[in-house]
C-alpha cells in the first residue's frame, strides 16, 4: 500500500468509528428521556419496570404495543408516538446493551 492509500484507509476506518460513535451518542440521547423513569437508579418502590438489560427486541415489542393502542397506557402511548420507528430501535437497543 502507497502511503497516500494507507492514509485514505485509515481515514475511512475513522470515519466508520466516527459513524459509530455519533449513533451510540444518538442512542444514548434518545434514552435519557426514559432513564428518569426506567433506569435502575429510579426510586424504590416503583411500579416502572426498570428496561435495562432486557432484549432489545423484548423492549421494541412492548413500545410498538404501546403506540399501537395494544398496551394499555397511563403516558407511554403518546411519549411512543413521538418517536419514528428507527429512534425506538435505537433506544431499545440502547437499553438492551446498558443495564
Amino acid at each position: 500500500m502507497t502511503g497516500k492509500s494507507t492514509l485514505a484507509a485509515l481515514c475511512l476506518l475513522a470515519g466508520g468509528a466516527h459513524a459509530a460513535d455519533l449513533s451510540d451518542l444518538h442512542a444514548r440521547n434518545l434514552a435519557a428521556n426514559c432513564t428518569p423513569c426506567h433506569s435502575a437508579d429510579a426510586p424504590e418502590p416503583n411500579a416502572i419496570p426498570r428496561i435495562g438489560g432486557l432484549s432489545a427486541d423484548k423492549i421494541l415489542h412492548r413500545l410498538r404495543a404501546f403506540g399501537s393502542g395494544e398496551a394499555p397506557a397511563t403516558v407511554m402511548h403518546q411519549i411512543v408516538r413521538g418517536y419514528s420507528d428507527e429512534q425506538l430501535s435505537l433506544i431499545a437497543s440502547h437499553f438492551a446493551t446498558n443495564p
